[in-house]
């Protein structure tokens, strides 16, 4: 005998899907994260297109975060080129990168997440109640959609980038003007750093690889070498002899492993969990006062990584307008060549890789990407088999909340992976 839930729409995350698990008596006998948005086709329609064309098509896998797929096909493809960016331009493209991830991060934590927290169905709900944090979230949003503005000419799609640079940049008087509105966004952060930490976070922690981007003198964005919880310590070059993807029957998302282990988790927790020490002070003061200690593994912590990292990349952002030596060409001469090569950022959700290979005319004649949602589904099912072991005896309007809650502690696009939720469980 079985028993099946089916909640038809899981409101809060980016994209759709089903979440469907089977129960009998004590145990969870199956579960199954389905991907059914339809393939974006991305990959293929590259094929044929020239080289400057990349990125612009790539950053309509998603509206969310556009900026990382244009960064990461841009790096790909100067690679392939032969091409190396002047230091003026790789520090314009790391303040466009952090604007995308205050931008998102804002929006998952305040307007997404939070609620789970407080008892609200909706963000709409939790105003009325936490009025300053949802507008502190609103003014950090703002402050990374401007960043975006600033640099790429729009928050959305931005329109200035092309391979070897800009289209044009801004003057470091602009970029300094900025700064009253990442400092205001960074006091923002700060005021509602003790609302955060003290939300009622589940107890819970599942040991598995957590993965990321790591560099030794700086909080890694664009650029790092490839690191895990586990040992790995691989270039962007040799991640795809140690990381592959496997085809799942029941979803339009692949799954990712990593050879000789299995799953892994990306984004703000690992990336804090490896590179702790390279947070700001102030950042390091939050975390200090946080019940969670880092290294981390309660993907719930999620939430708490996204606030240091607001403060984080905001000093970053502040210190590298300070440095000045932000003015020089817009860009560099590119000249189309037979060539192949990948690359890696940090996405607000975690590693986004991109690899091509052109002609001698510099056309694409082969597109592989690996949005970071794609490449952790694996370890969301296993995390939720796991957390819901203890709950498999609650209703089923209290299992599909804890699933939802622990769905969107990953922050998915699934959009993106197409290239949540709908939950039925079935009890028996």
């Amino acid at each position: 005998m079985s028993k099946r839930l089916e909640v038809p729409y899981i409101s809060r995350v980016e994209g759709k899907g089903t979440l469907e698990i089977t129960i009998k008596g004590s145990e969870i006998e199956e579960l199954k994260l389905r991907i059914f948005e339809a393939p974006r086709f991305i990959e293929a329609i590259l094929v044929g297109r020239p080289y400057y064309e990349v990125h612009e098509i790539t950053s309509r896998i998603c509206g969310i975060c556009p900026v990382t797929h244009q960064i990461t096909a841009l790096r790909a493809v100067e690679k392939a080129m032969g091409v190396k960016v002047p230091e003026h331009i790789r520090k314009l493209r790391k303040l466009l990168a952090i604007g995308g991830i205050l931008s998102s991060h804002a929006l998952h934590l305040f307007l997404l997440a939070l609620p789970d927290y407080t008892g609200h169905p909706s963000v709409v709900e939790m105003a009325k109640a936490y009025p300053g944090v949802v507008k502190a979230g609103l003014r950090i949003k703002e402050a990374g959609d401007g960043l975006i503005e600033l640099i790429g000419g729009r928050s959305v799609h931005p329109v200035s980038t092309v391979v070897g640079g800009f289209t044009s940049i801004p003057t470091q008087r602009k970029l300094e003007s900025f700064k009253a509105t990442l400092l205001k966004a960074k006091e923002e952060a700060l005021k509602v750093s003790d609302f955060v930490l003290d939300l009622d976070f589940p107890d819970f922690e599942r040991k598995c690889e957590h993965m990321a981007l790591h560099k030794p003198n700086e909080y890694p964005v664009n650029e790092g070498r490839v690191v895990s919880t586990e040992g790995l310590d691989v270039s962007e070059d040799e991640y795809r002899k140690y990381v592959y993807e496997v085809q799942v029957g029941y979803s339009t998302a692949k799954h990712s492993l990593v050879k000789g282990r299995g799953s892994f988790m990306l984004g703000p927790l690992p990336r804090v969990n490896l590179n702790y020490g390279n947070l700001s002070d102030d950042a390091k003061e939050v975390a200090s006062r946080s019940k969670f200690k880092f290294p981390c593994f309660n993907p719930f912590a999620a939430n708490v990584a996204r606030l240091l990292e607001i403060i984080t990349l905001i000093d970053e952002a502040i210190a590298i307008i300070d440095g000045g030596e932000l003015e020089g060409p817009s860009r560099v001469k590119v000249e189309p060549k037979e060539g192949e090569a990948c690359a890696l950022t940090e996405a607000p959700r975690g590693l986004n890789f991109h690899s091509y290979k052109f002609d001698e005319r510099g056309f694409v004649t082969y597109a592989s990407i690996a949005p970071p949602t794609c490449q952790h589904l694996r370890n969301i099912e296993l995390d939720l088999m796991e957390y819901l072991k203890g709950y498999v005896h609650e209703s089923e309007k209290e299992i599909a909340r804890r699933s939802e809650m622990l769905v969107r502690a990953y922050d998915p696009c699934i959009s993106c992976s197409a290239h949540f939720l709908e939950v039925k469980v079935k009890k028996g």
